[in-house]
């Protein structure tokens, strides 16, 4: 499906995410559509449910612009949530109120295993319907990220049922039997895959992988399970559409310390939680002005927003001068920043210590580009 959009009026984070000089550090949050935000309650309160919210097009495209109306961010983040392909396999998501999510259906055994297979993308038809509302909506104000859980991610939630502290029936399911859990995640790579390539053809002008449990692997495994099915998800993306570049973003929470197999990866874009050094990571794998590299997206850690008004501009500066001043040179590509969190918003996070959040980072990126 091909749709007419509104031309973008501010493409400084795509520009950013393919390491191309901006005015300024691009700002978003991970969760930045959310419970933290009074207007988000409400409607959610008027959907009856979260995924009476994420299934609705019409709540699905409101939420996911009312962060926009408060806060001068860069991008969008299409409101959905991880579990939506799993959800389509048949394994029956629901949210507890206060629980998280859980499935009525579990993978444990060889029986269920050999039942799985990639969805019909019919099922998901609502994500779809709401990425090309949400982008009609936006009528070219920034860009829309598409996202989805990693294999690695998924397989988690679909072991376990729901969340996990220990991840021990994964864990066990990988180290007892890797034949099965290859098979899954195979599965799920494929699924993933067909997902984000339909959510590109609604209207995503990025996608991002959330390996949001891939830090919980040890070294070697998380190579193997985690990072070896990251690749076969991005091997079967489109770089471009409709003649435009697609970014894509891959973000492991903990997974700091395999930034150098990361950086093998085929993607633009490297997400960071709070526990790395920036500066370091741009050493590593940001690359040199002309040369190739990834550009890189955090990673304040989100309880900041919790402190007064004037210590979050302060961390907040503290973020962008460990990466350092990006490059200017608009005739090539050079080491670019992302400004984020380094995971999710929290849902008690004051709103107005977002906005200034935001106005700092944009303030003082914008003077670290000052000619000296």
């Amino acid at each position: 499906m091909s749709t007419t959009f509104a031309p973008l009026q501010n493409d400084t984070f795509l520009r950013a995410c393919l390491r191309q000089a901006t005015d300024h550090t691009p700002v978003w949050l991970m969760r930045q559509a959310g419970r933290y935000l009074p207007e988000y309650r409400a409607t959610r309160a008027r959907a009856g449910s979260f995924m009476g919210l994420a299934t609705h097009v019409d709540y699905a495209t409101e939420v996911t612009l009312q962060p926009l109306e408060r806060y001068d961010l860069d991008a969008a983040i299409l409101f959905s949530d991880i579990l939506t392909v799993p959800d389509a396999m048949g394994l029956g998501l629901r949210f507890a109120l206060g629980e998280g999510p859980k499935f009525e259906r579990t993978v444990r055994t060889e029986a269920d295993v050999a039942a799985l297979a990639v969805p019909d993308m019919d099922k998901l038809r609502y994500v779809f319907d709401a990425v090309t509302s949400i982008r009609r909506a936006l009528n070219g104000r920034v860009p829309l990220i598409g996202f989805s859980g990693s294999p690695w991610t998924l397989a988690c939630y679909m072991v376990e049922g729901g969340g996990s502290d220990d991840y021990r029936l994964v864990k066990t399911l990988m180290y007892q039997r890797p034949d099965l859990m290859h098979r899954v995640l195979a599965i799920n790579a494929d699924a993933v895959a067909l997902y984000l390539r339909t959510q590109i053809e609604a209207g995503a002008q990025a996608v991002m992988v959330f390996d949001s449990w891939g830090g919980v692997l040890a070294d070697g495994h998380f190579q193997q399970f985690s990072l070896a099915y990251t690749k076969r998800v991005l091997d079967q993306l489109p770089k471009e559409h409709d003649g435009q570049r697609i970014p894509r973003i891959v973000f492991t929470k903990g997974g700091g310390l395999w930034l150098d197999d990361m950086d093998t990866l085929d993607c633009d874009v490297l997400g960071l939680d709070w526990t790395v050094n920036l500066a370091k990571a741009r050493a590593a794998v940001g690359g040199a002005v002309g040369g190739p590299g990834k550009a890189l997206q955090g990673n304040l850690d989100p309880n900041v927003l919790f402190a007064q008004p004037e210590q979050v501009a302060a961390e907040a500066v503290k973020v962008l001068e460990s990466f350092g001043a990006p490059h200017t040179d608009r005739t090539t590509t050079g080491p670019t920043h992302i400004f984020n969190l380094g995971h999710g918003i929290s849902q008690h996070t004051p709103p107005e210590h977002v906005k200034v959040l935001v106005d700092t980072v944009h303030a003082h990126s914008r003077r670290m580009r000052l000619p000296t």
